[in-house]
């Protein structure tokens, strides 16, 4: 595993295992009981297993650009475009904290959806309020610079993602913009509504 500063060492002991648990606790709710889930840029597979920790009958597998030497689900490499399953593989799809990631966002939740028998769950970063971009970027190095992940750095407003989602012909059937992911301490600068939640289906 890559060395962590002082920095990714504090996130990794005082942030990255409260994460797991607040966000299984407001996903959970949006995934179907059971049946057979892809978790895109699924990244360690931590989360994915506790999601089916507390949905026994969810199956979930994950696919990433970047596959770690060990995760916790079973994780195939992918192109970060493409997505080597027929129509209609899966029950539902994932993406947590990889759209802003992605070279072609909007081709990837394209190909999601063509994956995808039900919904699309997404939870990804919110570009609103003042410096929302720089401690954005700030978290994200954080988070992801040791393992090599790819940092565009293309996060969305609000009217972005709902311009991009409407003009993909899908509906917005929850969207959470006050999420609770970090210690008090450390939430009114790093939450204050610059992440968000959201459920998608066919229109």
């Amino acid at each position: 595993m890559p060395t962590m500063n002082t920095l990714e060492s504090i996130h990794e002991r005082h942030v990255k295992s409260r994460r797991v648990q607040v966000l299984a606790s407001m996903l959970e709710g949006l995934l179907p009981d059971e049946g057979l889930a892809l978790d895109i840029g699924s990244g360690d597979g931590s989360l994915s297993a506790e999601l089916m920790r507390r949905k026994p009958g969810l199956r979930i597998e994950g696919i990433d650009t970047l596959v770690r030497p060990q995760t916790a689900i079973p994780t195939k490499p992918f192109d970060g475009v493409r997505i080597d399953a027929p129509d209609g593989a899966y029950d539902c799809c994932l993406f947590v904290d990889v759209l802003h990631h992605a070279d072609e966002p909007l081709a990837l939740i394209a190909e999601a959806a063509r994956v995808s028998r039900g919904r699309i769950v997404i939870k990804d970063h919110l570009r609103n309020g003042l410096f929302a971009r720089r401690t954005l970027t700030f978290m994200d190095r954080v988070h992801n610079s040791r393992y090599g992940v790819s940092m565009p750095c293309r996060y969305w407003s609000e009217q972005e993602w709902c311009a991009n989602i409407a003009a993909l012909d899908l509906s917005i059937d929850v969207w959470k913009d006050r999420l609770p992911l970090y210690p008090p301490w450390a939430n009114w600068l790093f939450g204050r509504g610059l992440h968000v939640i959201t459920s998608l289906s066919r229109k």
